[in-house]
């Protein structure tokens, strides 16, 4: 089996930093919890205590999930003749099962693309070449 080969763009970083991979390598898992980044890659060293996503990946999934769902809510109330009780019933199921669904990947993402940017602490990516 090939190793992971190294990062070469944000594309490929912010990929596997939002399937939950190191963003560096891909050689391990970003999380040892469900929001908990590792404090290191043990494929390649790189270390992740720099990071800072604080509360935005809650705001990117919550957008995202309201832009989402926005459209399916709006056809469902315009075509089906249905109580506010059943509608909640099916609505917020959905918008919470999105919103948790998409929390990890958001989280990744933003570690992936403050890593490549060199932000709060880590080493610029973005001026590397293709060495």
């Amino acid at each position: 089996m090939n190793s992971p080969s190294p990062s070469r763009s944000v594309w490929t970083a912010i990929g596997r930093g939002a399937r939950g991979r190191c963003p560096s390598c891909s050689g391990t898992k970003l999380f040892h919890q469900f929001l908990k980044p590792i404090a290191e890659c043990t494929h390649c060293g790189q270390d992740w205590t720099h990071q800072q996503a604080d509360d935005f990946p809650a705001y990117v999934s919550i957008f995202l999930t309201g832009h989402l769902l926005a459209p399916p809510v709006v056809l469902l109330v315009k075509t089906v003749d249905l109580s506010v009780g059943a509608l909640l019933a099916l609505i917020l199921p959905a918008a919470i099962t999105m919103t948790l669904g998409l929390l990890q990947p958001a989280k990744g993402t933003i570690i992936a693309i403050q890593w490549w940017f060199g932000l709060h602490g880590f080493q610029s990516r973005k001026d590397f070449g293709s060495d």
